[in-house]
């Protein structure tokens, strides 16, 4: 599934005339300078192909014949494209940097071999191309010997990048060529000769083709995935023989046509450079994509990260966010509802790359899911309940974000559980849950962030579960008779007198010396704390303001009998709930309470 959606994404890329793509047998590398040579052989000049603004050589991308070279290769010369030790016989300048005696003259020996191997494999195919430009390079190639490039400056200063040949005078590069073009192209249909490097000829699981060539490796390498390998990575690999079966060799165990696996690859590196499709979740790099291009596709990235470079893009996202969290995006928000989606989670793992997660849908569903996803997190306090100017709701990094002390202890397998609760609708990871409560009981920070995530996983689980228990509201529920949300309440109550009567300004309150255990054993702290509060109460000043705390305690002492002795996970989290709501409650003016309450309508 996922790599027939790849590859009929492939075919979108084809069909957009801005997209940059490579068709099959070619790729898109940065060239960052040319070989331009007289149409009789002899060197023009070293090109550098452009500058960046500060004068350095800078490469530009061009559709070459092949793929990139694998790393330990060997003497492996790419066809009319290469380094400056393939095209010219010379160590590239990085190469050279701080290299004398025999460690130099090991790369210029390795130089010269690269270089013999190109121009041998180049001149064996003229006769087949029979193209004048072409013809020209092999003259090149049979005069050239690097110890002519003493005293020219334009070749010992060849920049670090691969090159291309231009014969003088002629639009374009040899590689464009129409006959060179043919030549590649028949290649890519024939059979080596070589028996051991000839493909296998069988059926295509992506395509159902058969009697087609089968990749043994799927190429391009996948390159873009946060912590994999800089060469790239095979989403499809068999590099162990405890992989293997019936006598089948690497890739040829899931038999895909070399086609196939070039159009689904080119398209996930499409994707992965892509910052408006890619977003990392946790360890996971996420891409996402749609049959047809609709609106999601650009605001994906803004939408879950807000560290998105494109300001406009972002603040467009954020507005969409703002609107879905307050039911007020129009049908069509993402896109046409019958629209398929795509979510694709990927993780590093040696040369191989992991599938954390991938989901598929409509965008109608997306947007019902994420719909119930935000006004599940839906809480007083956070910017965006009742004000559509303010900041959106958290994105699913923040949520992650709360889970732990530091970004690199979120677990890895907490991003992509998550994410799944997201798109389907299912309940949140227990996990996410626990983590967040963890962290409540360790640094005592009662966040409005933390709060909406205790109140999303309890009210979800619940209302999936069928259970009797009344979803717990966005703020303060007077009428709410639930022991542990009455007993957050009470602890809030105690929090506040003690600052009534001793000042806003404690070096430690309450919360901070009983919070953890008042919400676990109440029956062991409760008792204590109400003792404080009768001194607490005795140091307020004004009358009114006792009196009024008095009677909100002796409401709350008679919804409950007696102090449970243990408090489980869950009555836990109902617990900073209703400490969160009484305490939001406290300072929230009654102009403000009713202008949010008009608001909520």
């Amino acid at each position: 599934m996922i790599l027939n959606a790849l590859y009929d994404y492939y075919q979108r890329l084809v069909d957009d005339p801005f997209a940059e793509i490579a068709p099959f047998g070619f790729s898109v590398q940065q060239i960052g300078f040319r070989v331009v040579i007289e149409p009789d052989g002899k060197l023009h000049a070293v090109e550098i192909m452009g500058y960046d603004d500060k004068g350095k050589p800078k490469p530009v991308p061009i559709t070459v014949p092949g793929q990139t070279k694998p790393s330990g290769a060997g003497l492996n010369p790419c066809f009319l494209w290469d380094n400056a030790a393939y095209l010219l016989g010379m160590v590239p300048v990085q190469k050279a940097k701080g290299k004398t005696g025999k460690a130099l003259a090991k790369e210029q020996d390795r130089a010269k071999a690269a270089f013999e191997k190109l121009r041998d494999e180049h001149l064996a195919k003229e006769k087949q191309i029979d193209d004048p430009a072409y013809s020209s390079v092999c003259r090149f190639l049979e005069k050239w010997d690097a110890s002519q490039a003493a005293g020219r400056d334009d070749l010992l200063d060849a920049p670090n990048h691969n090159g291309i040949f231009q014969i003088r005078g002629q639009a374009g590069y040899v590689q464009d060529r129409p006959k060179v073009l043919d030549y590649w192209r028949t290649t890519l249909d024939t059979p080596a000769e070589d028996a051991k490097d000839a493909p296998m000829i069988g059926q295509c699981l992506v395509t159902g083709k058969e009697q087609v060539p089968i990749a043994r490796l799927h190429e391009p390498k996948i390159k873009g995935i946060v912590g994999g390998q800089s060469v790239g990575g095979s989403l499809v690999s068999f590099n162990d023989k405890a992989y293997e079966s019936f006598g089948y060799i690497q890739s040829n165990n899931a038999p895909v046509s070399e086609e196939a696996a070039f159009r689904y690859c080119t398209a996930l590196n499409s994707l992965l450079a892509q910052r408006s499709r890619r977003v990392i979740i946790g360890d996971a790099t996420t891409v996402f994509w749609t049959d047809k291009p609709t609106p999601i596709e650009s605001y994906w990235g803004p939408m879950h990260d807000s560290r998105a470079e494109d300001e406009k893009t972002l603040q467009e996202a954020q507005d969409l966010l703002r609107l879905i969290a307050n039911g007020k995006a129009p049908r069509n928000a993402l896109g046409e509802p019958d629209t398929r989606f795509y979510v694709l989670g990927l993780s590093p793992n040696a040369a191989r790359i992991s599938v954390r997660y991938w989901f598929t849908g409509h965008l109608g569903q997306l947007l019902q899911r994420v719909q119930q996803h935000l006004q599940d997190l839906n809480i007083i306090g956070l910017d965006h309940t009742y004000n559509n100017d303010a900041a959106p709701p958290p994105m699913v990094r923040e949520l992650l974000l709360e889970t732990a002390r530091d970004p690199k202890d979120i677990p890895p397998l907490l991003a992509g559980s998550l994410m799944s609760a997201i798109l389907t609708g299912n309940r949140y990871p227990e996990s996410f849950y626990l983590a967040v409560l963890r962290r409540i009981m360790t640094d005592g920070r009662i966040s409005a962030r933390r709060m909406a995530i205790l109140k999303a996983c309890i009210n979800r689980h619940h209302r999936i579960s069928h259970t009797t228990m009344e979803e717990l509201p966005v703020a303060l529920d007077t009428q709410r008779s639930d022991v542990p949300y009455v007993l957050g309440r009470l602890f809030a109550c105690y929090e506040k007198i003690q600052k009534d009567g001793l000042g806003e300004k404690l070096n430690r309150t309450i919360k901070d010396s009983f919070l953890s255990s008042a919400s676990s054993t109440p029956s062991a702290v409760f008792p204590r704390l109400f003792k404080l509060s009768q001194h607490h109460l005795a140091k307020i000043e004004f009358p009114g303001l006792r009196i009024n705390r008095e009677k909100l305690l002796a409401d709350l002492y008679g919804r409950f009998e007696e102090f449970p002795n243990h408090l489980s996970h869950h009555e836990q989290g109902v617990f900073a709930i209703g400490y969160y709501h009484q305490l939001q409650d406290f300072y929230t003016s009654k102009a403000d309470r009713e202008a949010a309450e008009a608001a909520a309508v």
